[in-house]
């Protein structure tokens, strides 16, 4: 059998085997509803409006309530205040007491009096009390005769941010460690299961039958792009989901940079997943039976497990250095393009290193998987089976 043809009937039996396990279908269903239940909570918890009742007893308390809420909606908040008006001040303190309404805003011989079972919440607090005052001064200077606007003049505030996407780091940060998390356990989920579909077959004496009908170099490529296209598709749907969550709860400050950093990280997972694929398969080859997995695996759980930590614990400077490493690069690179400007160059750098590495990678995953596939009975180490390739 010619050597296309094997791998992509390989290739097609891997996924066709994969896609008919229960268990693998049932861990992405529960990996795309934890995504999902992620949004709900956020949603639930973070996006729910609060409207704040007020008891009145006259016209002014209910424009200065009125007042207040443009206040708090100001502030770039759902949140709002609305005015209950009553008709005394005992029947405005009694709505308090029976948690009809959270305050109550009473007049006061200088003022007014802001009446709480408790404390008032602050944010309410804080509009009520600039709400009153401004009406007061405007009160004042109208009988006064003051120009209010010429008295104002030049007491104006400006803001100016010097980094307007400050208020979403924090959820920057969050995407740019699911990025990581999600390769880690798609590459190690998949990894482990190339290797255990090796050695099961080498346990039960099938690859010899496959040896004998398919190039064994057919097996490994057959191998490497069925899991490949089957962890591609768990990780796009993933994006997806995670994309149309952040569209569903109206984070579009968040899309628009997510966005192009999720393409990129598709791009960098085939080519950090294909890089490893053919470890993975070789650490199935050496293995005589499941048990040695433990040990022949280690290799490749390190290789995951390093940027893991470095993804997690390292300063910035360390980040950006080992961003364009391989493997690491899959990582850390779309996640530092979500969380701000990467130069083109960099991110050059890291496609090329890991294009290359992934060529070396599967060259010597090749070799030493001819050289250790038929080789059953027994454990071969990493060292061994770099001598018979060399023999």
């Amino acid at each position: 059998m010619r050597n296309d043809a094997a791998w992509r009937i390989v290739a097609g039996r891997e996924v066709s085997t994969r896609l008919r396990d229960k268990g693998f279908l049932g861990g992405t269903a529960f990996m795309l509803l934890v995504i999902v239940a992620i949004f709900v909570i956020m949603q639930f918890v973070g996006g729910k409006a609060t409207t704040y009742d007020v008891a009145v007893i006259d016209d002014q308390g209910t424009t200065t309530a009125k007042a207040a809420s443009a206040i708090v909606e100001a502030d770039d908040s759902d949140d709002s205040v609305s005015a209950k008006p009553y008709d005394t001040a005992d029947d405005a303190e009694r709505a308090v007491r029976d948690g009809d309404v959270d305050v109550a805003l009473l007049p006061a011989d200088d003022g007014y009096e802001l009446v709480a079972e408790d404390t008032a919440d602050d944010t309410l607090h804080t509009a009520l009390a600039t709400a009153v005052s401004k009406a007061g001064v405007e009160a004042n200077a109208q009988q006064q005769g003051v120009d209010l606007k010429a008295l104002q003049a030049g007491t104006s505030l400006h803001e100016r941010s010097l980094d307007p996407d400050a208020d979403t780091s924090d959820a920057r940060s969050g995407i740019a460690f699911a990025f990581a998390l999600i390769f880690y356990i798609t590459a190690l989920s998949f990894g482990m299961m190339i290797s255990q579909s090796v050695v099961q077959e080498k346990e039960s004496r099938v690859v010899e039958i496959l040896a004998a009908a398919v190039p064994i170099r057919a097996l490994l490529w057959g191998k490497v792009v069925g899991n490949t296209l089957l962890g591609l598709a768990q990780v796009v749907l993933v994006v997806a989901v995670g994309l149309a969550g952040l569209a569903a709860t109206g984070r579009t400050d968040l899309l628009s940079g997510v966005g192009p950093a999720a393409a990129w990280y598709v791009l960098f997972f085939v080519l950090g997943f294909v890089t490893l694929a053919s470890l993975w398969s070789v650490a199935g080859s050496i293995a005589s039976r499941q048990q040695d997995l433990q040990s022949t695996t280690l290799p490749g759980q390190v290789i995951l497990f390093a940027p893991y930590l470095v993804a997690v614990f390292a300063g910035e400077q360390v980040k950006t250095v080992v961003s364009m490493l391989p493997v690491v690069s899959s990582m850390l690179m779309p996640g530092r393009m979500v969380e701000g400007d990467v130069p083109m160059w960099q991110v050059a750098v890291a496609v090329v290193v890991t294009i290359a590495s992934a060529f070396a990678f599967v060259r010597i995953g090749t070799r030493l998987y001819e050289r250790t596939l038929l080789k059953t009975g027994t454990t071969i180490g990493y060292r061994e089976a770099f001598k018979l390739q060399a023999d």
